[in-house]
This record gives C-alpha cells, sequence and structure tokens, in this order.
C-alpha cells in the first residue's frame, strides 16, 4: 500500500469517527452528510481522491469496510476472514481453490463494527455468553462468526456467497461435474419419482447439485422446498419455500427443521425436498419417503455413500423416539433409492464420483454400485438391476 493509500485509509477512519459523533446533527441522507464532511475535512484533496475518500468512508459506516470489492466480485464464491491487523488475515475461495488476498481490516475492533453491522439487521447478536452464530445476508449467502473468548486469534468471520442463479444440469456437464449420460441417467431417475440423497464433504456441491436435480421435477407438480438457510432457486411455477428459524435474542421462537418437515406433510406436496439432514429430522424424512412421499431429494455430509446411510441411520435415532435399530435400518432401506457421491478434487472442480442404489442386505441396508469415476473414466455396471430398469420405463 502507498503512502498515498495509507493516508486516505487513517482519513477515512478520523472521517467516519466524526460522523459517528455528529449522527442526529444534521439533515439529509447518510450520502449526503458523507459528502458534506469529506469537503470539509479533506478540501485540499483532488476530486478522484475525495470521491475514493467519500467511498471508504461509506465502507466503514454501513457496509463490511475492506470486505466490499470481494464481495462485489462474482467470482468469489466464500470469504474467510481469520482475525485482524495482519497480512493474509483474508482468504477467498475462487473456482474451487482458496487463495490469500491483500485486504485485511486494521484492527479486531474494526472486524467487530462489521461483523455488528451484518448481524444487527437480522436480530442476532455476538458477545461472550454467545460466541457463536450463524446467519443469513439479504442476498441468501450464509453467514459464521465466531469471535474469543473461542476464536484465540480474534474474530473469525466466514461468508458463503449466494448465487442467485444456481447452476442448471447443462452448465454441470460443461463445468465437468457430471457428463451427458449420467446426466440423463439422473433426470430420468427424478422423473421415475426414484428417491435421491446426495452425499459428499463440505464445499463439494451438493446444493448446487442437489438444485439441478429438483430441475428436473415435472413443472404440474408441488414442491415444498425446506433449508436451514434459503439457497435453492427452483424454477417450477409451483414451489413452496420454506425456511427454518433460529431462536430470538430472548431465546424464543425457534422453529426447526424437523418441524418444517413434520408441518410439509401436511402441505400436500407432491415431492419434498430437505436441503440438508443434519439432525433429527432425518427420522421424520424417511417416514415421509417410506409413506408416500417418494422422489423426494436431500443432502448429507458423509464421505462414501455407505458412510451416507449410516450417517443417515445415526441422525434419526437422535429423534428420541426409541426405535430399534433395526426398525430405523428398515426404513432407511425402503426410503431411499440411489445414493448421490460428490466430491471436491484437488483441482477445485466438483464432480459427481459415484451412484449407488440402496439395497437390503443381511442384518441391515447396504449399497450396489451402478455409476463411478475410475481413473478418471465414467464406468457403468451392465446391465442395470432389471427393478431399477422397470422402474425407469414406467417413469419416462
Amino acid at each position: 500500500m502507498t503512502n498515498r493509500s495509507e493516508g486516505l485509509e487513517r482519513l477515512a477512519d478520523a472521517v467516519r469517527d466524526r460522523l459517528v459523533r455528529e449522527a442526529g446533527e444534521g439533515d439529509g441522507d447518510a450520502s449526503a452528510r458523507i459528502a458534506a464532511l469529506v469537503r470539509r475535512e479533506a478540501a485540499l484533496l483532488s476530486e478522484p481522491e475525495r470521491l475514493e475518500l467519500e467511498r471508504l468512508v461509506a465502507e466503514r459506516s454501513f457496509g463490511l469496510g475492506p470486505l466490499e470489492p470481494l464481495l462485489t466480485d462474482p467470482s468469489v464464491d466464500e470469504v474467510m476472514v481469520n482475525g485482524a491487523g495482519r497480512d493474509g488475515s483474508v482468504w477467498i475461495e475462487r473456482h474451487g481453490r482458496i487463495e490469500p488476498t491483500a485486504v485485511a481490516f486494521g484492527s479486531a475492533g474494526e472486524l467487530r463494527d462489521a461483523i455488528e453491522r451484518i448481524l444487527a439487521p437480522l436480530g442476532r447478536r455476538v458477545d461472550e455468553a454467545e460466541p457463536l452464530v450463524d446467519g443469513r445476508l439479504a442476498d441468501g449467502s450464509r453467514v459464521n462468526v465466531v469471535i474469543p473468548p473461542l476464536a484465540l486469534d480474534g474474530p473469525i468471520l466466514t461468508i458463503r456467497r449466494f448465487r442467485r442463479r444456481g447452476f442448471t444440469p447443462e452448465e454441470l456437464v460443461e463445468n465437468g461435474t457430471l457428463d451427458a449420460e449420467l446426466r440423463d441417467f439422473l433426470r430420468a431417475c427424478v422423473r421415475a419419482r426414484l428417491t435421491l440423497l446426495v452425499s459428499g464433504g463440505t464445499g463439494s456441491g451438493k446444493t448446487t447439485t442437489l438444485s439441478a436435480l429438483a430441475s428436473f421435477v415435472p413443472d404440474e407438480e408441488r414442491i415444498v422446498t425446506i433449508e436451514d438457510a434459503a439457497e435453492l432457486r427452483l424454477r417450477q411455477p409451483h414451489v413452496v419455500r420454506l425456511e427454518a428459524r433460529p431462536a430470538s435474542l430472548e431465546g424464543r421462537g425457534e422453529v426447526t427443521i424437523r418441524r418444517l418437515v413434520r408441518n410439509a406433510l401436511r402441505m400436500r406436496p407432491d415431492r419434498i425436498v430437505v436441503g440438508e439432514v443434519r439432525g433429527g429430522e432425518a427420522l421424520d424424512m424417511l417416514s415421509a419417503m417410506a409413506s408416500g412421499h417418494d422422489g423426494s431429494l436431500s443432502t448429507v455430509h458423509a464421505g462414501s455413500a455407505e458412510e451416507a446411510l449410516r450417517r443417515v441411520e445415526t441422525l434419526a435415532l437422535m429423534a428420541d423416539v426409541a426405535l430399534p435399530h433395526a426398525a430405523i435400518r428398515e426404513q432407511v432401506a425402503g426410503a431411499i433409492d440411489l445414493v448421490v457421491h460428490q466430491r471436491r478434487e484437488g483441482d477445485g472442480r466438483r464432480r459427481v464420483v459415484a451412484v449407488s442404489e440402496v439395497v437390503r442386505a443381511p442384518g441391515g441396508v447396504g449399497t450396489r454400485e451402478l455409476f463411478a469415476l475410475r481413473d478418471g473414466r465414467p464406468w457403468w455396471q451392465a446391465p442395470l438391476p432389471p427393478e431399477l430398469v422397470a422402474r425407469l420405463e414406467a417413469g419416462a
């Protein structure tokens, strides 16, 4: 940073402090007050420098400070702030790769101010009594904040950007997430009302693939989407979107995913799409899928198709219904038809690496691989199981 830039940064801090002290004293909107302060405090600067100073003051007063350029860059998928006051404290994910930036907050106080500006409109707060908080920005981006004493090196802010227009199945083929043959197979599965579970690790692109799969649902069907933070943007004409709600500052008013799944059953859905299964709602979802709401879709964190089924079993046990483990396994076997497993490769690409059929096995439930990437090349089981072929033909 040049001496001139550093001087503008310091001057922006001083003008912002003056703006705070004079709050309520003048008329006009905030932009006009900032412009007037800049003319008064920096009259000797050139016109371009005064405009830049106004932008810096506005960022510090109402925006997210040095993060603003990153959040307006459409190629940035995630912003990660690891404390303040040092180089290398702000990282981004771009095109599937994590990279450092030259951006930094000048102090922990400046970073806390930005965090408060994010949380205030959401009705959330973060302090020593509640040092962890999740939220969603107005544009749908997801926010996570961790502050000391849990964060040892200062406040941690993570923003996962929201794409207003999700990827279409055709774009996923172009990106290499799946090939055309697999896209057509999954389209036939969704049309035939098979229940699909998308599994993968954090950042593997599960929600993106879920949205693409949901786009195959016919327009005449009623779809109910249930999410912790609304990310899905389906284009069918009859979509009902539900979003969970955290507890208020007083600890009241929480509405969980599980409660929304139960309520969705009373809304006459043709399909239920659960953004991610992560708790006791797994049991309600399995019950719905096994009792007439076939063709539903969801995602789960897991490292493989087999692990995905075990995780769903474990989450269903969290419902505190005291069902035998064998009964839950039977529900898993009867409710889920296919597991679509996705992985983020070392080069940042997200790829569907396996599609497995859920089958009953001695002592529980198992999987039978139908598709896999082997040494980067697609492999298909040939022929497909006759029961599966019959369902696909019936749904064509």
